[in-house]
């Protein structure tokens, strides 16, 4: 047995923690619970043993008398096994009460432009938010009664994305590709096009570096004053990697169940896989395959199904998920990415070849898929992409082949000028978000062979020309799309003639002529 430490100030240490516990939740905690007292065993990095406390639950939070908190996530027959959520020097023999409170994080408006850990504490230098009320971190999910179907479109702005793998609200789509592809500024993209849906950023196992620059990036693009940050460094205990995403959609789920739409981005769910990893070796439990835990597929499960559409009974409110997954040397078959895939509703995979030739966002049309699919456009949207992503994979097969044969066919030759068309007006650079009407514009203008011989210096100047016209022609356009109106064939014929004016305005000046 671990010997009694001397009770003086330790007590008083725990009891003043108690006492500010409670002024956090601002409810009092349970008397006879507080009198329940342990002490630690052994304590390893991130994770500490228990004995004593023999009525706790798991999920408990329980209190070091140091003032540190932790989480209980293991029974054993003689000791309790805890997360630590804080940074402390514990040693043998520190004494541990209950609090009778499961683990609840601060939610509401008050967080929104904020900096925050797992557990709502504030990390960008201010004061502690201000919580509308309280949510508990593990929850469970609306049930099939309580959801809607996926109908309104979650417009990203990148021409790709909306016209080829659409995402709609309370839809979980993963993001998925190896280093250096793009992931995060395709997600930073989408949330910053977003001016009615709030969003919440979780960053889970990041360098210091890699929050500064998204922090950064959604200043710049006044993304931030609508976003809650919540991260869980690669500094932090494993335990709060942990909690992070679960942390995040509380936060998000707080708006989504008062009727708003709301936005999670889990950056990313590979380094989270790791830390619940570790924390399973450190607990002494067996790893699965590829030595993982096989309970990791049951974790992100529980994780994602808490995104979702409510019915119009419990407001219409939506919370959709876009997780990032890093995959290795392209590996789909890997065991986490596949959990993740057969989990949401489709993925965006993201291609290193492609980042090589240069295409970007380096989206793979073949690999790539919505199943949500057109629900998720606007019915004038709809018209304009719905054999685009045949004529992209047609393309693909064509090209391919072209590279074998020396003699094509006019009808070939026809349907590769085409494909590198449309293809090319799929590039799209960093943080330029089309609306929904431009990109309807230039899609069908490379779709009917109007841009089938502009060069790709002349075509950026083509797509240029083509947003400030239909602001100056068109300006009513984007609404009507937007309230979900169809557009008229004469309408579709405008929007050509729009495109084929823009084409004829690109054309250098002819040379001057010397007398």
């Amino acid at each position: 047995m671990v010997p009694s430490l001397p009770e003086t100030g330790v007590r008083k240490a725990l009891e003043q923690s108690l006492d500010a516990l409670e002024g956090a939740l601002g409810t009092p905690l349970d008397p006879a619970r507080r009198r329940e007292v342990g002490r630690v065993r052994s304590v390893s990095h991130g994770v500490a043993d228990l004995e004593g406390l023999p009525g706790v639950c798991l999920e408990e939070v329980v209190v070091f008398s140091g003032g540190g908190r932790g989480l209980v996530f293991g029974l054993e027959p003689e000791t309790v096994q805890v997360l630590l959520l804080d940074v402390l020097e514990l040693a043998a023999g520190t004494e541990v009460r209950r609090t009778g409170r499961i683990l609840e994080v601060p939610t509401g408006p008050s967080l929104l432009g904020r900096v925050v850990d797992p557990l709502g504490r504030p990390l960008d230098g201010g004061p502690p938010p201000v919580a509308q009320e309280h949510g508990p971190v593990e929850r469970d999910s609306p049930g099939p009664a309580c959801r809607a179907p996926v109908r309104a479109p979650l417009q990203t702005g990148i021409k790709i994305v909306d016209a080829l793998v659409p995402v709609g609200r309370g839809q979980r789509e993963l993001i998925l590709g190896d280093r250096q592809t793009g992931k995060t500024s395709l997600a930073l993209d989408a949330l910053c096009n977003q001016e009615d849906v709030v969003a919440v950023w979780c960053s889970v196992g990041q360098s210091a570096d890699q929050v500064a620059s998204v922090l950064e990036h959604l200043r710049q693009d006044g993304a931030f004053s609508r976003t809650v940050v919540v991260v869980a460094g690669s500094d932090s205990p494993p335990g709060l990697q942990y909690l992070a995403p679960f942390a995040a959609t509380t936060l998000g789920e707080f708006f989504r169940d008062r009727g708003q739409d709301a936005l999670v981005v889990y950056d990313d769910l590979t380094r989270h896989a790791r830390a619940y990893r570790e924390i399973s070796l450190l607990m002494r439990r067996p790893p699965g395959r590829e030595a993982y835990p096989g309970d990791i597929f049951y974790l992100h499960s529980r994780l994602l199904e808490r995104s979702t559409r409510l019915s119009p009974d419990l407001g219409g409110g939506s919370l959709t998920a876009l997780p990032i997954l890093q995959t290795e040397a392209g590996a789909l078959a890997d065991y986490i990415p596949t959990n993740l895939v057969s989990i949401t509703d489709g993925q965006i995979v993201l291609s290193t070849d492609l980042v090589a030739k240069g295409f970007l966002p380096a989206v793979d049309v073949g690999l790539s898929v919505s199943r949500v699919g057109a629900d998720a456009q606007t019915a004038g949207y709809r018209v304009v992409a719905a054999d685009l992503r045949l004529a992209c994979a047609r393309f693909a097969e064509l090209e391919m082949f072209a590279r074998f044969s020396t003699r094509l066919d006019p009808a070939t030759r026809q349907a590769l000028t085409r494909g590198r068309a449309v293809r090319e007006v799929l590039r799209q650079p960093r943080n330029d978000p089309w609306k929904i009407g431009e990109q309807m514009t230039i899609l069908l203008a490379a779709v009917e062979g109007i841009l089938d011989d502009v060069d790709e210096g002349r075509l950026v100047r083509v797509q240029q020309l083509v947003r400030e016209l239909l602001d100056q022609e068109f300006p009513d356009l984007e609404e009507r799309l937007r309230n979900g109106q169809k557009l008229k064939p004469s309408d579709l014929e405008d929007l050509k003639g729009l495109a084929r004016k823009a084409l004829t305005r690109s054309e250098p000046p002819c040379p001057a002529t010397r007398i």
